[in-house]
């Protein structure tokens, strides 16, 4: 496993101007798939909820590049808390703040920007959405230090990144309800699987510095532990339809992702890191299929 690393230097973001390029890193651009599995929570709210086409398009658009902000302010904190931590993880040492490309105080007047272009795009929104947009700051900022008390950091990430679901639901819909939480809590279900697998990339060098993950929690035991997680986040997500008033093609359509999510469990190797890397990524064509189920149930 000897320099194994997910940065993604080279690509576009090596053609960009050589300042550029570590903010870029800093942000993760390098790697979208953060930003997708952020704003595919919200996705499911559209699908479910939007009361127009063009509404629910609207609101796609204002997520999506919310996500892409956020998913890079929220880095931009993790890597400002985890600094010291990353020069010690193989995978991570080269991050612009564990590295020195970028210094603190550079990180977080970019931070700020990050903001405040974040905050330009809240704005358009209904105000309950607004309320819940301004309360995610607090999971965002407190989900670095849950490494460092619990062995579940996975489920404090699941609810920041599940927050997409209760935040789109109320901007489409202007309030919530039982179907929006089942929404979210089948997110957040969905999320402690996937980031169980990433955290197998880690594994050793959390044990070394004393870093709690469920990977570490479980280890050999991950595939039963994951295949509950799925098995929940498919009931609620089938819960959330029948509370949203889907039709009865709702059900068949989710045996996409089903089938999906079941691949993960029966593949995982978890003392191969490029594997859980692999499966890891799979979610976003996950995530796509829910919410192509939902849209498949308002027929």
């Amino acid at each position: 496993m000897s320099g194994y690393t997910d940065i993604r230097a080279g690509g576009w973001v090596a053609r960009l101007p050589e300042g550029w390029r570590p903010y870029a890193l800093l942000m993760r651009l390098d790697r979208p798939i953060g930003s997708w599995l952020l704003f595919l929570p919200g996705l499911w709210a559209f699908a479910m909820a939007a009361p127009s086409w063009g509404r629910g398009l609207w609101l796609t658009a204002l997520f999506g590049a919310g996500a892409v902000l956020m998913r890079g302010a929220g880095c931009v904190v993790n890597d400002l808390w985890d600094r010291d931590i990353d020069r010690q993880v193989e995978r991570t040492a080269g991050r612009p703040l564990a590295s020195g490309a970028v210094r603190p105080k550079q990180a977080l007047a970019f931070l700020a920007g990050i903001l405040a272009l974040s905050l330009l795009i809240l704005l358009m929104l209904p105000p309950a959405a607004i309320l819940l947009g301004v309360v995610s700051l607090v999971p965002v900022v407190l989900y670095p230090l849950a490494k460092r008390v619990t062995d579940f950091p996975q489920a404090v990430l699941g609810v920041v990144f599940s927050w997409a679901a209760p935040m789109g639901y109320a901007a489409a819909t202007g309030g919530l309800d039982a179907a929006a939480v089942a929404l979210w809590v089948a997110g957040l279900f969905w999320i402690l699987g996937y980031d169980t697998i990433y955290a197998h990339q880690d594994r050793e060098d959390d044990a070394l510095l004393g870093i709690g993950s469920t990977a570490l929690r479980f280890g050999e035991r991950t595939r039963p532990f994951l295949a509950a997680c799925y098995g929940v986040t498919l009931g609620l997500l089938v819960l959330a339809g029948w509370l949203g008033g889907l039709s009865a093609w709702f059900v068949p359509a989710m045996l996409l992702p089903a089938a999906l999510l079941a691949r993960q469990v029966v593949r995982l190797d978890i003392h191969d890191p490029a594997l859980c890397l692999m499966l890891f990524k799979a979610n976003r064509e996950v995530g796509l299929a829910i919410a192509l189920a939902f849209l498949i149930g308002r027929l």
